[in-house]
């Protein structure tokens, strides 16, 4: 921060966006943090150096083990206006009435505050955790934090299927939503665009780490995207597309560089973006040839459930951009992680051909499925222990 500038006070070309009908607007990236937990001097070293870029949206949640109690010491330390940040945290879904008023509370001890700006449902992945936000235990949560004056809006993020997000958002009963949107991945955009028309506020989670550990890009990949670096368009991406504001979670003050460079990128894609990004899609669809799984979704519904659009995309993930680690750990990932994540891999596909007749693009699916699979799967690794 230069002389004279207080805690929260914005970096020069520090813009804001509108998050939600009952919220204060909202810088253009947004501090997570789950990732600065190291020790409380890390949390305070990253808090100030988001401040000093123009972050004012920090967010956070229980599940992130001592991320509030980091952030609210880091907070009082800091000696941050209230009025200066807007605090986002989550509880997980399916809680018991009185056990949700307790961690609320327990929230709101831990980061010193006495209220919160946003409440999100965290991870509404399932029809069984929308069902509890609606009616019972969770309705009466939400609509108690609310009543109480608790918290300024309710929402909530979500790694569920695009029919779960669209009922969710359906119900106008959301002031916000946290979705994963990457310029790898932008099948969520038209819902994203739907929540925003409706005065939603919109975060996109991670499209640093999640949408292909960008931070630390392969080779081919920083040359496809030349003379941009691949995270820059990642961002500007988003940003051009109106998303109200973007998750990073950073581990040191200096993850927060492309945060301070782009505080105030909120136009749209200049002639050298727009330049990059097709030459990008262009040198994938060299690579992958005939091959390439171009994201219609017109093969589901599969009859034994295999997410067929979302493994072929990790293959033109490793096979079309060089991101072979990472589509290698997301696949690799898969039925070991929850509901958080896909839980049928491509070895699941039976042969039966019932997609073949439907792909505009008459791709071997099955064999596309076996290609993945025999390229990204991994042998379990056996413990150390136990």
């Amino acid at each position: 921060m230069t002389p004279g500038d207080s805690p929260g006070t914005p970096s020069e070309g520090a813009v804001r966006r509108p998050f939600g009908p009952n919220c204060p607007a909202v810088s253009l990236f947004t501090l997570g943090t789950m990732r600065a937990l190291d020790a409380p001097e890390q949390m305070l070293a990253v808090l100030s150096a988001a401040l000093a870029c123009g972050i004012n949206h920090l967010e956070t949640a229980p599940a992130y083990g001592p991320a509030e109690a980091f952030l609210g010491r880091a907070l009082s330390q800091l000696e941050v206006p209230r009025s200066a940040v807007v605090i986002t945290s989550k509880l997980l879904p399916g809680l018991p009435l009185a056990e949700g008023q307790r961690q609320l509370r327990a929230c709101l001890a831990r980061l010193g505050v006495e209220r919160l700006d946003n409440l999100a449902v965290h991870g509404l992945n399932l029809a069984e955790h929308l069902e509890w936000t609606l009616r019972g235990e969770g309705s009466e949560l939400l609509g108690w934090a609310l009543g109480e004056g608790l918290v300024g809006q309710v929402g909530f993020s979500s790694h569920g299927s695009n029919g779960l997000i669209e009922a969710a958002l359906a119900t106008g009963r959301f002031g916000f939503c946290s979705l994963h949107l990457h310029l790898f991945d932008p099948q969520r955009l038209p819902l994203a665009r739907s929540a925003l028309a409706a005065g939603l506020g919109v975060l996109a989670i991670s499209p640093a780490d999640k949408g292909g550990r960008l931070y630390a890009p392969p080779a081919e990949l920083m040359d496809d995207c030349q003379p941009h670096h691949p995270l820059e368009l990642a961002y500007r991406f988003l940003l051009a597309q109106g998303i109200s504001s973007l998750s990073l979670g950073a581990a040191a003050p200096g993850d927060l560089a492309w945060a301070e460079r782009l505080a105030g990128a909120t136009g749209p894609l200049g002639a050298s973006e727009t330049a990059a990004l097709e030459h990008l899609e262009r040198r994938a669809a060299e690579r992958l040839g005939l091959k390439r799984c171009g994201q219609c979704r017109a093969c589901l519904p599969c009859p034994v459930q295999v997410p067929i659009p979302d493994l072929l995309r990790l293959r033109n993930l490793a096979l079309g951009h060089g991101l072979e680690n990472f589509a290698r750990e997301r696949y690799n990932l898969i039925g070991r992680a929850g509901h958080w994540w896909e839980t049928l891999n491509a070895s699941a596909c039976e042969c039966c051909g019932d997609c073949l007749p439907r792909c505009p693009h008459g791709l071997a699916i099955p064999d596309l499925l076996a290609d993945t699979h025999s390229h990204l799967v991994e042998a379990p690794r056996r413990r150390l222990w136990g």
